[in-house]
């Protein structure tokens, strides 16, 4: 089971902030700017997940807490999905949808956008069996000119426990070309771990499928994070443990379709030493095919990894491209189309608060620069709670 739980992953502040490199060049300057304080009640708090971007340029988000706080709800509230639209030259934040527990609660991975528009999401718990549900949430159907216009949310699936999983965690769906959804779920009863496919019906109902047990063939337990396709059309993803108890350190898997159903390959197995521990972030493509991640233990100081699989020969070549001195990442990282990785840590950064980093590909290593250094002021902190 999850070691530190994201419900104890604490934003001192409890900000949103928006770091321009994430969105421009490699040479140009970033500037770290505050666009929302969070004040955990009806705009929400406690946001663990990124922000997704529309054309527009709006943002658009959850947070674990704030919002309806009737029913179970026990984090401050059930959660929201909230949208930040630049107005003038600052942002104006709505809230989209206050979650009321039957219909889902704590919110802790990223909303995405679907093939028509509308947008995507799990919530970790709630729903009659408190499983956690996949959500759809739309527009209004009619123009609204006010901050204060709810958005209308469709249950699509609610976890049912055991073999059907339950708690899908921080990983954001995917989307296949066909329209197909796709996610992991944590735990539950007989499965320790699951990747499940929604596919829409004619009727426009949604049914689920159990793609694969992460368990079953000896790959690891525990899936925290997201699947990602390749180009040929195979899923990966990462294990916070290995399957063996004495060994619970995490595995990266790669899982291939056939006839016979899908099929799990431990690309790399952690020892728990200088390659890393304890995997909570997911994996990213780069445009040579290369996949990246990060631990957030283990390492040279054994405050986590930043590691590399390359594709060698038919097999995969591990390497670890950074060994963090603080505490490591939490999230998964992210690819520019120059090569450059950008992600976050929990407590490393010259304050020991947490910072934003990125790592540019340089004569054949990888140079680290940290691009805003968290202080635990008005930019807030990022650390994990007693």
């Amino acid at each position: 089971m999850l070691r530190t739980n994201p419900q104890t992953a604490k934003v001192e502040s409890i900000l949103l902030f928006a770091l321009a490199v994430m969105l421009a060049h490699s040479a140009q300057a970033q500037t770290y700017t505050v666009l929302h304080n969070f004040t955990g009640g009806d705009d929400g708090g406690g946001p663990l997940a990124g922000v997704t971007l529309d054309p527009s340029g709006n943002l658009y988000g959850t947070t674990p807490a704030g919002g309806y706080t009737g029913g179970t709800c026990s984090h401050g509230g059930c959660g929201t999905v909230y949208r930040l639209k630049r107005v003038g030259s600052g942002w104006t934040l709505s809230s989209l949808y206050s979650f009321h527990d039957t219909d889902g609660n704590f919110p802790i991975a990223r909303v995405v956008f679907g093939p028509d528009g509308s947008l995507f999401g799990t919530t970790n718990e709630g729903g009659y069996q408190e499983n956690g549900v996949v959500f759809n949430l739309r527009p209004p159907s009619t123009v609204c000119k006010s901050v204060l216009c709810p958005w209308t949310e469709t249950v699509l699936h609610e976890f049912g426990g055991n073999s059907d999983g339950c708690l899908p965690y921080l990983g954001d769906l995917t989307f296949d070309a066909a329209g197909h959804l796709y996610g992991t779920t944590a735990d539950c009863g007989q499965a320790l771990g699951t990747v499940f496919e929604l596919a829409r019906q004619p009727s426009g109902s949604w049914l689920e499928s159990i793609l694969y047990d992460v368990d079953r063939d000896g790959v690891g337990e525990y899936p925290l994070n997201s699947v990602i396709f390749d180009t040929q059309g195979n899923l990966y993803t990462t294990t916070e443990w290995s399957i063996d108890p004495s060994d619970e350190y995490g595995t990266v898997i790669q899982m291939v379709n056939s006839p016979s159903g899908w099929t799990g390959t431990d690309l790399h197995v952690f020892s728990g030493g200088s390659d890393g521990n304890t995997l909570y972030g997911g994996l990213v493509f780069d445009h040579a095919g290369n996949l990246y991640g990060n631990s957030f233990l283990g390492g040279e100081y054994n405050g986590g990894t930043v590691f590399e699989l390359s594709p060698s020969n038919g097999g995969w070549v591990f390497n670890v491209i950074y060994n963090f001195t603080g505490t490591g990442p939490w999230a998964s990282l992210s690819v520019d189309a120059a090569g450059n990785l950008y992600g976050t840590t929990t407590g490393s950064g010259a304050f020991g608060r947490g910072n934003v980093f990125k790592l540019t590909p340089s004569d054949g290593g990888w140079t680290y620069t940290s691009l805003h250094d968290f202080t635990g002021g008005s930019d807030a902190s990022i650390r994990s709670a007693s």
